[in-house]
């Protein structure tokens, strides 16, 4: 009966033993992968392919060819806007892409990658109307479509609108929202808002002219979110996307998913008269 038992606490230790050593090995195999946070669902940033249903976009590839470049898998886990920051906040993701503009606001939280995208704001209305909105002053009143905690929301709401939230959908279901009087207008980038109408050919939307903008004077763009704490992973990512720029990856990525070279300044008319003291921050 003592040798049963001793046998048998042996055995326990040797099992602990083993699995202490298995968690070892998973935590080093861990070092090898980033966990990266994503939309999934912002075309042309974040998006499954409607053929092969795989996960793919310019953010999404651009990471890809990064990782790629200093050995790295990734592993990309998909929330909203609130979800995505919260997740490089608590350390559940190594970094967060999904069309992050760099900000003033955003870089005391978060440390932020050198651009990957130079963009400018748009809104998106009714053909038949305008929705209504002919100057910044007739935002007031309108139901603004957007996701919480984005800061064209942020901003809309600051200009006087009515917030009408959604968590994490797809254009398809902004557009609908608009051209049914739903909602009034959707506030985003540029760039895909043209190419989220241009896949909706029929939708009775179109952009607003005359109201492009922009609150990041500097040209800071779009970049790739990490912790505040990660100075080690912001100078591997920034020193590959110096070698993907310069390579000419980066071009080709963004002619590929927005059939424009957006990693360059775009020459377009921006709204001077457009002034906000406002802690918008783009995505």
């Amino acid at each position: 009966m003592i040798r049963k038992k001793l046998f048998m606490l042996l055995s326990m230790v040797v099992l602990v033993v083993v699995g202490l050593s298995a968690c070892g090995r998973k935590s080093a195999a861990d070092k090898d992968t980033w966990t990266v946070a994503t939309s999934g669902t912002l075309y042309p940033t974040s998006y499954h392919d409607p053929k092969t249903k795989k996960l793919t976009g310019y953010d999404v590839e651009v990471i890809r060819a990064v990782a790629k470049g200093l050995h790295k898998k990734v592993r990309f886990k998909e929330y909203g806007v609130d979800g995505m920051l919260t997740a490089v906040k608590t350390g559940k993701a190594d970094m967060a892409v999904d069309d992050f503009a760099i900000s003033p606001n955003r870089t005391k939280s978060y440390r932020m990658s050198t651009p990957i995208k130079h963009s400018f704001n748009s809104i998106v209305v009714r053909e038949s109307d305008d929705s209504g909105i002919h100057n910044w002053s007739d935002l007031k009143g309108k139901k603004s479509a957007g996701e919480a905690g984005t800061g064209y929301q942020r901003l809309s709401q600051q200009l006087g609108a009515k917030l009408v939230n959604y968590d994490n959908v797809s254009n398809d279901v902004y557009i609908k929202d608009v051209a049914s009087g739903k909602t009034d207008y959707i506030m985003n980038d540029y760039y895909l808002q043209k190419l989220a109408l241009a896949a909706a050919p029929n939708s009775g939307l179109k952009i607003k002219k005359g109201m492009y903008f922009t609150t990041n004077e500097d040209g800071s763009g779009e970049g790739i979110v990490m912790n505040k704490k990660d100075a080690k992973l912001q100078k591997q990512v920034d020193g590959e996307l110096a070698k993907l720029r310069k390579n000419g990856t980066l071009s080709r990525l963004a002619k590929k998913y927005y059939g424009a070279d957006i990693t360059k300044k775009p020459h377009v008319h921006i709204d001077k008269h457009f002034k906000i003291q406002s802690k918008y921050d783009g995505r």
